[in-house]
């Protein structure tokens, strides 16, 4: 039915969206239905995040998860280097606004409430800020990592650009 996975959780996250709203009206809030729709309702918009910034970020969230954690001093078999993670600094530093933009874009026309789609965005831009404060702490530990530093975003102007589009409702 749907081309993408995204589609269906756009689909699944209206849906849900809307059953919520007319159980609202109804009078029924703080049901067993409610709560189960509320749920789910979580559980796609997790899902959604993690596809929306998943199409920007791939990179950088794959490094993320399976690279950040890793102590530089352990005895894991590869290290990470500066030349690593060099790449997805420079890659994020040259695109990370504009990608927030296409994001914003992207979510505004994929949900029909504004209120619900603002907080998916939301939660995608507060996401995205904890994967970059990893690579950013994994850089610090680093040998020579600090070479990165003026290439780094400041996590203050990720959060100032969260908080400008926190403000749209």
């Amino acid at each position: 039915m749907f081309s993408r996975p995204k589609q269906q959780t756009i689909f699944l996250i209206n849906n849900y969206d809307m059953i919520l709203a007319v159980l609202k009206e109804a009078g029924t809030e703080g049901g067993k239905t409610q709560l189960q729709f509320e749920e789910l309702l979580k559980s796609n918009t997790t899902v959604f995040v993690e596809e929306l910034l998943l199409e920007h970020f791939n990179d950088l969230i794959r490094f993320v998860k399976t690279r950040a954690g890793e102590e530089t001093s352990s005895s894991s078999e590869r290290p990470v280097t500066v030349n690593e993670v060099e790449p997805l600094v420079k890659d994020f530093a040259s695109r990370w606004k504009g990608t927030i933009e296409v994001m914003h874009k992207d979510v505004i026309t994929s949900f029909s409430n504004f209120l619900c789609g603002m907080e998916i965005l939301k939660a995608a831009l507060t996401q995205l800020l904890l994967y970059y404060t990893r690579l950013s702490d994994c850089i610090k530990r680093i040998g020579g990592g600090s070479a990165l530093n003026k290439e780094l975003v400041s996590i203050s102007s990720i959060m100032y650009e969260i908080k400008k589009y926190s403000r749209t409702f």
